[in-house]
C-alpha cells in the first residue's frame, strides 16, 4: 500500500446535475439503471468524477450521426 493520497473526486447527484444540466431526477435514474457508475454513502450517491467523464464522452453524438 503507498502513502499517496486518493485522487478520485466523487460528486454529489446535485453536483452532476449540474453539470450535466439535467435534474437531479435524470442522474438518479442513470444510477439506478446502472449507466452512470456511483457509490453509496450511507442514504446519497457519490459519482466519481471520471466515472462522469467517461459517461459523457461515450454518450458523445457528433452532428453528422443524427442526419438520415
Amino acid at each position: 500500500m503507498t502513502n499517496e493520497p486518493a485522487t478520485s473526486q466523487f460528486l454529489t447527484v446535485a453536483e452532476v446535475a449540474e453539470q450535466m444540466r439535467v435534474s437531479k431526477m435524470t442522474v438518479y435514474r442513470l444510477v439506478h439503471s446502472g449507466e452512470l457508475p456511483a457509490v453509496r454513502v450511507g442514504k446519497s450517491f457519490r459519482v466519481p468524477q471520471q466515472a462522469l467523464t467517461e459517461y459523457l464522452s461515450a454518450a458523445f453524438v457528433e452532428g453528422d450521426r443524427l442526419s438520415s
